[in-house]
């Protein structure tokens, strides 16, 4: 029997941590299909990829494709050829959709959340479009824990970006399949898989605080190595009676 190399062991650990998130928060059923926003950055390729090879096992059934997200008025130079080759070879098909956003229409909010939001309502759009129930992010561990401080810091609220929502609104469910994968270990599968990075000249990047709590992240897990599993568990662990919370008064019909 040969011996497991590190790089084995790497994808080998993506994979049962993939698995692992999709059976603990129920993410996929039978008949399913599910659009992927494909960036061409690390995570969306790791995520259509760890999708399409499951998909390839027999339960659950479900079916993948990809969309790429082409934003006229920012400059991220995607090689939508590179793309849409990757994603068949996988055996899954490409669309891309381009639109736009215009920063001044909403100065309360920074033009990373426009763009963000823009975004998102385009994988609505094409997800309808295509008959898809499901639409897949690629977020990982360390950006669901990064939006829980960013959260706590700036907004005052104990909230983050949850494995699935349901979002009856639009009837469609956002899952995020890469919830308890670390980014250092998607890092390294980008490494090995050799995925090609797209040149990315956004204006706005630096307006955003994520790098800041990204830092911080990494401070805490130099005080405490499993910083990140506590900071997890704190999610299902909520001790209100040691919180000082306020009583909200029984209002009168």
């Amino acid at each position: 029997m040969a011996k497991q190399t590190e790089e084995d062991k790497t994808l080998y650990r993506i994979n049962k941590r993939f698995l692992k998130g999709i059976v603990d928060y129920g993410l996929i059923n039978d008949g399913d299909k599910i659009l992927v926003g494909l960036s061409g950055g690390k995570d969306s390729m790791a995520l259509l990829e760890l999708l399409a090879m499951r998909s390839r096992i027999f339960k659950p059934r479900f079916s993948v494709m990809a969309v790429h997200v082409e934003m006229s008025n920012i400059e991220y130079k995607s090689d939508t050829t590179y793309l849409r080759e990757f994603a068949e070879s996988l055996g899954v098909e490409f669309v891309t959709y381009t639109t736009s956003f215009d920063p001044t229409t909403d100065t309360r909010k920074s033009p990373c959340f426009l763009c963000s939001w823009n975004r998102r309502k385009a994988l609505f759009t094409v997800a309808k479009e295509y008959g898809c129930n499901k639409i897949a992010l690629g977020h990982h561990m360390d950006d669901i824990l990064e939006t829980l401080l960013m959260n706590m810091t700036f907004q005052g609220a104990i909230s983050t970006m949850p494995p699935r929502l349901v979002m009856r609104k639009f009837d469609m469910t956002v899952i995020r399949p890469m919830c308890l994968i670390h980014e250092s270990d998607l890092i390294e599968m980008a490494r090995i898989r050799g995925y090609r990075k797209q040149i990315k000249n956004c204006p706005y990047e630096k307006d955003s605080h994520r790098s800041d709590i990204k830092e911080v992240l990494h401070r805490l897990e130099e005080m405490n190595p499993e910083a990140r599993y506590s900071l997890w568990s704190s999610m299902n662990n909520i001790q209100k009676d040691m919180l000082p919370i306020v009583e909200k008064p029984e209002t009168v019909n």
